[in-house]
């Protein structure tokens, strides 16, 4: 996530490419979004995911038109570099004033575009180099900008963290408490427990979860002072383990469904849960952060915003088939915040090993994830204060930025476990900027650029399908709107209160 050109890695097909980018999207935002979509009504929920399904689609094409332009701009850059060598290998005679002209805009005022766009070769826009999200900004925003974009960064890995740190011990809380008496089928039955409830003797529900937060935060807490790599191999587990749960979850609820018990009365529109499944719904449609590891790796780029549109329509249509048969399976009151636990009772399947593969799927794949988002988070709050040149002390590098990273996220999970809220803050503001403002602000940036570097005759072989003008101004007004209208209700609730 921080600024830096890193190694393409190995390439794969388009088509693999697809999977990935949809294995990276379908995540823990999809198991809060049945809640999300009980409580706004199914009508206006269908419309919103669409409508939002739609925007992200524009925002990731302005992202791989701005890599595109990054891409473009590093190879100038080197043939200017070249070029310069040649002059000095072949003692042309080169004047200070050209010497001491930085790559950028100045050198391109000083050279005539035409020369630059004979030597620039056809595929100058070929995205083959992996450039991160911080380099783009580096490049195309001022400093302002670049400090901006990593606040908005940091600020969103903080509540991945959050979510994360307070999903797992929810999971492990629902999952082995036993309030009932019943001691396979207590969870998800459609009672309502509060957390001063017992769960085992003397200790309540929320001393059960702030136990299991501490063992996740002592067993996961200090891989944030390490460095760690997602390997290949976890990658493959997990995903696997995230398809069976998922197409295990719509098919019980369909059979459920399908028998006619089914308890679900969804209403067609309810306003006041709009706000928090818009933020839900942007959280669910998060991949622009990692669009660049996603989509350089691709051998044949020639139709990447097909592919991805594609992509877009098949995770459009698994939002709604999990949501809509979760909200018409169960009751809009017994709808948990998490999905899985609500197939933790036998009224779904007595299957106890069902049960609890399901009540503790979260418990699994959240785990692996937490140490990376951590480390993802430390990097960039280095990079946010590095100085060219500059180092830190022992102390600061391995002692502060670990513990600013996982003391705020943990603090957070110990004051709430509300996931839904978590998730709907979480995309409201910091996914608001990352999937809406940051990319519409790149691709107007990179054109603007490029134009510069290149002259307005030259054509970005990637650039989006939404070239006009008016789509940036869309998305950066819908965003200011969102952002107005989340906040607006916020206050008018907790006055209400």
């Amino acid at each position: 996530m921080a600024g830096g050109i890193t190694d393409t890695g190995e390439l794969y097909s388009p088509y693999v490419g697809l999977v990935y980018m949809f294995n990276l999207i379908v995540g823990t935002g999809a198991l809060t979004m049945p809640k999300a979509f009980a409580t706004a009504g199914w009508l206006v929920s269908l419309i919103l995911i669409m409508f939002l399904g739609f925007m992200s689609y524009m925002t990731t094409t302005f992202v791989m038109e701005a890599m595109a332009a990054a891409n473009a701009q590093l190879r100038w850059k080197r043939m200017e570099k070249h070029k310069e060598d040649d002059d000095e290998d072949s003692s042309s005679g080169v004047s200070d004033s050209d010497i001491l002209l930085p790559d950028g805009y100045e050198r391109s005022e000083t050279r005539p575009i035409l020369s630059v766009q004979r030597r620039g070769s056809p595929n100058i826009f070929e995205i083959t180099e992996r450039v991160e999200m911080g380099q783009m900004a580096s490049m195309f925003f001022n400093k302002v900008g670049v400090n901006l974009f990593y606040f908005c960064i940091i600020v969103y890995l903080y509540g991945d963290l959050a979510i994360y740190a307070a999903a797992v011990p929810v999971s492990l809380m629902q999952v082995t408490c036993r309030v009932t008496g019943n001691h396979s089928c207590g969870v998800g039955d459609g009672m309502k427990y509060n957390d001063t409830d017992k769960c085992w003797g003397p200790i309540r529900r929320i001393d059960a979860y702030r136990l299991y937060l501490a063992a996740f935060t002592l067993l996961l807490g200090p891989f944030t002072f390490f460095n760690v790599q997602k390997t290949k191999y976890l990658q493959i587990m997990t995903s696997l383990m995230r398809w069976i749960a998922f197409v295990v979850m719509i098919i019980l609820a369909l059979i459920h469904i399908g028998k006619g018990e089914g308890e679900g009365h969804p209403p067609l529109a309810q306003l006041s849960g709009i706000p928090n499944l818009f933020g839900v719904c942007v959280y669910s449609f998060m991949c622009q952060h990692s669009l660049p590891s996603l989509i350089t790796p691709i051998s044949k780029k020639q139709h990447v915003n097909k592919l991805v549109l594609l992509d877009y329509i098949l995770i459009l249509g698994f939002y709604s088939l999990l949501s809509f048969t979760a909200i018409y399976c169960f009751r809009n009151e017994t709808l948990m915040d998490m999905y899985t636990l609500n197939f933790t009772n036998c009224n779904i399947t007595n299957i106890a090993f069902i049960r609890y593969f399901l009540g503790l799927f979260p418990v699994f794949t959240i785990s692996t994830n937490f140490p990376i988002i951590a480390v993802t988070l430390r990097n960039n709050w280095k990079t946010l204060f590095h100085r060219e040149g500059g180092t830190y002390p022992w102390v600061v590098d391995r002692i502060v930025f670990p513990a600013i990273t996982l003391i705020p996220p943990v603090l957070v999970a110990v004051c709430t476990h509300d996931l839904e809220s978590l998730v709907g803050i979480t995309g409201a503001y910091a996914g608001n900027g990352i999937q809406y403002i940051i990319p519409a602000f790149l691709a107007y940036c990179s054109r603007k650029d490029t134009q510069l570097i290149f002259g307005s005759g030259t054509v970005n072989n990637h650039l989006s399908p939404f070239r006009h003008i008016f789509w940036i101004w869309f998305v950066l007004l819908w965003s200011l709107f969102c952002f107005v209208f989340v906040t607006a209700n916020i206050i008018l609730s907790e006055t209400k209160l």
